[in-house]
């Protein structure tokens, strides 16, 4: 699309936010803090409206930031449950351990009582 001066008279002026001159800023531009922004006229429609935009996305936004703060916090509150649960899990677990390796050791030790060494092999034979 073509821009031809007709056209652009229905169009707002942009305000120039470069110096025309670079030499007269020492060639540098000014921080934006610096800059001095173009009157608004607070009771315009379209201020009204842009503030309105601004305030639903700031709303927005902090709808957003709470909700992942208490998603968070949920998953913290689950990971610590599921925690406590390994946790005793470990413990049960331990303890029937411990309790199979004193029946292992005990059975271990009656088969060692229990075995004799066959009579011939234990002592010599007596000389005929």
């Amino acid at each position: 699309m073509q821009m031809t001066p007709s056209s652009l008279a229905g169009l707002q002026q942009v305000p120039q936010l470069v110096p025309a001159d670079p030499s007269a800023s020492g060639g540098k531009a000014a921080p934006p803090s610096k800059m001095k922004k173009p009157s608004v006229d607070k009771d315009s429609e379209e201020y009204r409206q842009r503030r309105e935009r601004n305030n639903l996305a700031v709303k927005k936004s902090r709808m957003r930031s709470k909700q992942k703060a208490m998603d968070t916090q949920q998953r913290v509150n689950e990971l610590k449950e599921e925690n406590e649960r390994l946790e005793a899990k470990i413990k049960l677990l331990s303890k029937e351990l411990s309790v199979l390796k004193d029946l292992f050791l005990e059975h271990a030790h009656n088969l060692a009582d229990n075995v004799q060494p066959p009579a011939d092999a234990a002592s010599p034979a007596p000389a005929q």
